[in-house]
């Protein structure tokens, strides 16, 4: 499931040095594997390449441009070759939200089960 072109309508999001420090080391061993991100829709989405540079657009944000041409926003990313990225905790509230719900029981039902 790949694009060719990854932006939003959402405001970018600067992100930490740190997630610019991993693009660099992968760049620099020219690693290949998957990624997943948020796209345009803010739907879970993945691609698979070798990300070539990092380039900043002005007003855009930040994105990294992988061999097969695809673009991703650095702060939509989820995962770069299985390393957490910039978008990570707001995937991972996803997965949690459903903690914080009690499945229509009161906690009443919930301790006489």
């Amino acid at each position: 499931m790949g694009t060719k072109h990854i932006s939003s309508d959402n405001s970018y999001l600067p992100v930490a040095w740190e997630y610019r420090e991993v693009v660099a080391e992968e760049i620099e061993k020219k690693t290949e594997g998957k990624i997943f991100f948020f796209d345009h829709h803010d739907q879970v989405a993945e691609t698979k390449g070798r990300i070539v540079r990092l380039t900043e657009e002005k007003n855009s944000g930040l994105f990294i441009v992988l061999n097969t041409g695809s673009k991703i926003r650095m702060d939509k990313i989820i995962t770069l070759f299985g390393k957490i990225g910039a978008a990570y905790e707001a995937y991972n509230a996803y997965a949690d939200s459903c903690m914080d719900c009690m499945g229509g029981y009161t906690h009443e039902e919930l301790d006489n089960l």
